[in-house]
């Protein structure tokens, strides 16, 4: 039997398989798409756990009955930020009595929620079900002694527990559950992946290792909410909303919070003054142009965030780039963050990321363990440079399932073509409009497992013509390049950019090789012979760094192919045929 049929099977009986093993993502019952071991807020409040969206037929009519309540990117937006102003944060001694502490906070108000994390100490997040709860504590609570310290006098939301006789209340101190804030290492990943069933399953456990969990997305909105607190204070109806990884369904445990200050609010109530016999507007500080006023607004809250914001260290103010920021690291959450001023554009990308993460539980799959490849094989960095990004390799994700047949996600103009009037956007001349309403968007009738998806990754753009062809995701096919650019991904929205312009020659031509690798190894190794030899299989040996140890490996596979046409294959796809490299991605 063809290593491909099988692992199509396989793949269906894994996600059997999985329903009773993980709690896995899936569309939510009245909520967005959801993190490792998520609980979904419904209607009522209640938690809905789901699991991934399975190939079968048999689940097509549940899948539909989803996408009818599933919520709009803005609509999960407003829902956390609404419930991030609702909760505050308390370090902790390292053991304590949970029911006396959450006990004395009830007597503030009913605690809606609350996990406990590991960050520099035990951190207790605690959500209250009324936003007046917050001010009847912050009434109680008392100012810290100034003996070795002067205090900066800003009532925040962070607060610290403590014991008045911790040697008497020991006797009731108990350790608490700690929700994780990290993933687990490459190595240990290695090892459940090598006990799974199938690619497909290894995929799915991957995800649920990796991706945010509710608790941790609940603290980068908290984190956006406590530095809200600060900015109100010049701009009253401001927000700050998070923004990329941390919305769009692709974060990962320890990613970055970009988040950004909108005046949206303020600038939709200078339209409606408009109306009526004469006009009545603020006098304002006028500045020449709208970057000189970022430039300014982010230098004023980043030196309110330095001098006087509780846990706000290393503040950078990065006044001078494309788009002006401020870093700052926010010790009570332990996330690095970037602050910017209204990247529309931004959002509506997160947004575009967003639905096809809500569409096919596949597709964060996909792009969970391609990320996760490209880390290992050190194609992505964290640090900036001529490295492939994790955005321009998710595009490219998004790009080959537009290419499968029949596609499993739109392309950007039919997502265009189902907008109605309150979805059209059009921001600094740039078309930005889509459908928001992810019921309108017809559920894909592709039922190809997560296996092929893999292998048919690697090979597709093992096999690209780089030297010619650039990726749209806004048509969904592959485009000349208007210029020569190594590897050229169209901005969906703002045409004229090439977000992987970065890239250079030998990034581009280490990634076709590492792919062309790979695709090998999925189509040579069968379970079966990896679990006899104990070694890693599948997933689990693409993520281990491919060195000389590999080449010798390939040389021994190739002494027992006795086809002809099968060595002429795989020799095609090895790593070191050069000149086969070269012509795919040009010099």
């Amino acid at each position: 039997m063809a290593l491909p049929v099988m692992a199509h099977r396989a793949g269906g009986r894994a996600l059997s398989l999985l329903r009773g093993r993980l709690r896995l993502p899936g569309p939510a019952a009245g909520g967005g798409c959801a993190g490792r071991g998520q609980a979904h807020l419904g209607s009522s409040g209640a938690a809905v756990q789901r699991v991934p969206q399975a190939a079968a037929a048999e689940e097509a009519g549940e899948d539909a009955e989803v996408n009818t309540r599933k919520k709009t990117f803005t609509e999960v937006q407003t829902q956390r930020l609404e419930q991030a102003e609702r909760t505050v944060l308390i370090k902790c001694p390292p053991k304590l009595n949970e029911k006396k502490l959450l006990q004395y906070l009830s007597s503030h108000g009913n605690i809606k929620s609350h996990f406990f994390f590991e960050n520099r100490g035990i951190h207790a997040l605690i959500e209250f079900s009324e936003k007046d709860s917050i001010a009847s504590l912050q009434g109680a609570v008392g100012i810290p002694s100034a003996a070795e310290h002067h205090v900066v006098p800003f009532k925040s939301r962070l607060f610290t527990f403590t014991l008045k006789n911790p040697v008497s209340q020991a006797a009731e101190e108990k350790p608490v559950h700690l929700s994780p804030q990290s993933h687990i290492p490459v190595k240990d990943l290695i090892q459940k992946l090598c006990h799974a069933d199938s690619i497909s399953s290894q995929m799915y456990i991957l995800l649920n290792e990796y991706q945010l969990t509710e608790e941790n997305i609940k603290l980068r909105f908290l984190a956006c909410s406590l530095v809200r607190d600060f900015t109100r204070a010049y701009f009253p109806e401001s927000t700050v909303k998070p923004f990329g990884s941390s919305v769009n369904t692709f974060g990962k445990l320890g990613c970055d919070v970009d988040m950004f200050l909108d005046f949206h609010d303020i600038q939709k109530r200078a339209t409606k003054m408009k109306k009526g016999p004469f006009e009545m507007e603020y006098q304002m500080k006028r500045l020449p142009s709208e970057r000189l006023a970022t430039q300014k607004i982010l230098s004023v809250i980043g030196d309110c965030l330095d001098n006087f914001g509780p846990g706000c260290v290393s503040v950078q103010k990065i006044l001078n780039a494309r788009c002006p920021l401020v870093k700052f690291s926010h010790q009570p959450t332990g996330f690095q963050c970037d602050l910017s001023v209204s990247n529309s554009i931004a959002i509506k990308s997160s947004e575009l990321l967003y639905i096809y993460g809500c569409l096919d539980s596949r597709v964060r799959a996909l792009v969970f363990s391609v990320r996760c490849w490209a880390r290992v094989h050190g194609l992505t960095n964290s640090v900036p440079g001529n490295w492939i990004t994790n955005f321009s390799l998710t595009m490219m994700v998004m790009f080959f399932l537009q290419k499968r047949s029949p596609p499993i996600i739109p392309t950007l103009d039919q997502l265009k073509e189902l907008a109605d009037e309150k979805d059209k956007h059009v921001i600094g001349g740039y078309d930005c409009s889509f459908v928001s309403d992810l019921s309108k968007i017809k559920p894909t009738k592709n039922t190809e497992t997560l296996d092929v998806l893999l292998g048919d990754f690697f090979e597709y753009f093992g096999n690209f013509d780089f030297r010619k062809n650039s990726i749209n995701l806004r048509k969904g096919k592959e485009i000349n390049k208007p210029e020569s650019s190594p590897l050229y991904i169209w901005n969906p929205f703002e045409q004229d950019l090439n977000i992987s312009k970065n890239v250079n020659q030998p990034q581009l031509e280490k990634f076709v090789a590492v792919a062309r690798e790979s695709a090998w190894i999925l189509q040579k190794e069968a379970k079966t012979q990896q679990t006899i030899n104990k070694e890693p299989w599948g997933l689990a040996a693409l993520l281990i760094p491919f060195g000389k140890s590999n080449h010798s490996k390939m040389k021994t596979r190739m002494k027992g192919i006795g086809s002809e046409t099968i060595r002429t294959l795989l020799d095609s796809l090895k790593l070191n045929n050069a000149n086969s490299l070269q012509k795919a991605v040009g010099k």
